[in-house]
């Protein structure tokens, strides 16, 4: 257990509290609270990872898989509150799992994974951006007012990143299964 791993299993554990504060709750400043703590942790877990050399496997793991549960179980709470269209929610969820399909195309040539694209870091930075700005922007006052079209503009940037990012990983893909033999 390292303190990277921890800030990553305790984002893990704020999903159900986020949901639970926003869904029965009602409480979106809590909320927002989580969602920001939950963001700072994101960038902390990798900066204290290099800075303290502790990067892990787990962590390696762990890290995305906090991030594809936020890029999922956000929007369809959001959805759920009506803070976002449901056809922009499919085609964040439609994305990933596009992606979590091409898996077994990948192990088969011996692969876990295709290296990590920038442009998907930079997707996923900002729609993780979108998520506050888009819950604060639900504040019926000059806050509200001023953060609504902050967080649609980091919604827009991020689903185009998102789609682009996933273009060139099933490019990415392809070439792999043309190029490299099967392991099995």
């Amino acid at each position: 257990m390292t303190v990277p791993n921890a800030l990553s299993v305790l984002r893990l554990a704020l999903i159900p509290v986020f949901v639970w504060l926003l869904l029965f709750q009602k409480a979106d400043g809590w909320a927002f609270a989580v969602l920001m703590f939950s963001g700072f942790s994101d960038w902390a877990d990798g900066k204290l990872a290099r800075w303290l050399n502790q990067s892990s496997r787990i962590g390696a793991l762990l890290d995305p898989a906090a991030d594809r549960l936020y890029i999922v179980i956000i929007p369809i709470a959001f959805g759920l509150r009506e803070f976002l269209p449901w056809w922009l929610i499919g085609i964040v969820i439609a994305r990933d799992v596009a992606l979590f399909a091409t898996a077994p195309l990948l192990r088969s040539r011996g692969l876990v994974a295709l290296p990590v694209l920038y442009i998907g870091k930079a997707a996923t930075f900002a729609l993780m951006s979108a998520f506050p700005w888009l819950l604060a922007g639900q504040l019926d006052s000059v806050v509200g007012t001023i953060c609504y079209p902050i967080g649609w503009a980091f919604m827009v940037w991020g689903v185009g990143l998102y789609l682009w990012s996933f273009l060139l990983y099933a490019y990415q893909t392809v070439l792999v299964v043309r190029r490299m033999p099967r392991t099995r």
